[in-house]
């Protein structure tokens, strides 16, 4: 009896080495998560000071900036599986430090900055090492649906991690980060188990060629440089989900549970696209589908920035993660099958940093416009901003718009 219609979307799941592998994204994704969540709780709570949680986020991304040419020489030069478990063994001392500091009302907070920084640099070297590994673990006719589940594993502790750190908060914030030095415990047990088919590393000597080769390998290729740039600039541009709490409050007059359940709501579109994704692939005129998928990100942007109903602003954001999720799988799909293995780390962990530009610094776009127009101004000039990036980046780029199958 066959079973070809089970196996198009469990494909991946073949594969002993990604079972290994999903299961330590999913546990490292829903610590970071409840890090990020319980360790925002903790500080304000011991500061009642807006200033000192908005630091908590740039402790977390300064070490992507700092390391930036570091992290991507170290995922191509040396054992990536051995860059992994490096990177959660810090990550769980880290989390045996807030343990420590959960306990320990009397210490300063600095020092929760400090565990914070250690966080962060653990995951600035572990975002291209993981990355990269992907392909060396998994059949390239199952890669597409590899790389769909593995994205979904961000989206359910999106959704699962903060209701999990609410629940282990009400024993104490103690128990949060015991729940994740457990959680990063298995992540180290997942990884050693894995065993990877990687080609020796290359030990290239360390230069500013070789640093900076994953930029030059970008702008070579104008569609990925394409594609990562126009996912950058439409989140920069749309951050629509750092002002959910002044239309929380202002607008939807909702309490703090509501602004937690309309917080997860991009995730919930993006969790629903990505299980469509897998199951179906993304299949022909990926361009289009990538600028088509922008664009309508920025109308649904719209659409959540007139809302005033809180069940219709809802909607919009579940449209917004959804169609963000197909051009984040195409992004993805492009720069891991189109990058050489000597340099998958280096370019990774651009992606990488663009990524995480478009989000830290969307967030301040967003924010400071708000402070100058209103909120429901800000988020439709967002919005329109994203649909005006997509008509232009599909003219720059036509490589990229004319792009039919990604494999």
């Amino acid at each position: 009896m066959s079973d070809a219609p089970k196996s198009d979307g469990w494909l991946a799941f073949q594969s002993r080495d990604f079972r290994f592998f999903f299961g330590s994204r999913f546990l490292s994704s829903l610590a970071a998560m409840m890090i990020d969540v319980g360790v925002g709780w903790m500080v304000y709570a011991r500061t009642d000071s807006v200033f000192a949680l908005g630091l908590v986020g740039l402790f977390a991304f300064m070490p992507n900036i700092v390391f930036m040419l570091a992290v991507g020489h170290t995922a191509d030069r040396y054992d990536r599986r051995r860059v992994l478990l490096l990177c959660y063994g810090v990550n769980t001392l880290a989390s045996l430090g807030l343990i420590w500091c959960a306990t320990s009302p009397a210490i300063d907070v600095s020092v929760i900055y400090g565990m914070i920084l250690l966080f962060g640099t653990a995951r600035a070297f572990a975002n291209p090492a993981s990355q990269a590994i992907l392909p060396m673990i998994i059949p390239r006719e199952a890669f597409s649906n590899a790389l769909a589940w593995n994205s979904s594993t961000w989206q359910v502790a999106s959704i699962s991690g903060p209701a999990l750190t609410g629940l282990a908060y009400l024993g104490g914030a103690e128990l949060v980060f015991i729940l994740t030095t457990l959680f990063y415990i298995g992540c180290l047990v997942a990884i050693f188990a894995i065993k990877p088919r990687l080609a020796a590393a290359q030990r290239e000597p360390v230069t500013w060629l070789t640093l900076t080769a994953g930029w030059r390998f970008i702008w070579s290729k104008p569609a990925i440089l394409g594609s990562i740039s126009v996912d950058l600039f439409a989140v920069l541009l749309g951050g629509a989900t750092a002002l959910l709490p002044v239309y929380a409050k202002e607008i939807f007059h909702i309490d703090a549970l509501g602004l937690g359940i309309l917080t997860c709501m991009p995730a919930v579109g993006a969790l629903a696209c990505t299980l469509v994704i897998a199951r179906t692939g993304v299949g022909g005129r990926c361009g289009y589908k990538m600028f088509a998928a922008v664009a309508i990100f920025g109308l649904a942007t719209i659409g959540f920035g007139l809302s005033t109903n809180v069940w219709v602003g809802g909607f919009f954001l579940i449209v917004a993660g959804a169609v963000d999720m197909v051009s984040v799988q195409i992004r993805q799909m492009l720069v891991q099958l189109e990058t050489p293995d000597e340099m998958r780390g280096r370019v990774s962990a651009v992606n990488s940093i663009f990524i995480g530009a478009s989000n830290e610094l969307g967030a301040f776009e967003s924010g400071a416009v708000a402070a100058l127009t209103g909120p429901v101004a800000a988020v439709v000039l967002g919005g329109v901003g994203s649909i005006a990036i997509a008509g232009i980046w599909a003219k720059l780029f036509p490589e990229l718009r004319d792009r039919d199958r990604l494999v």
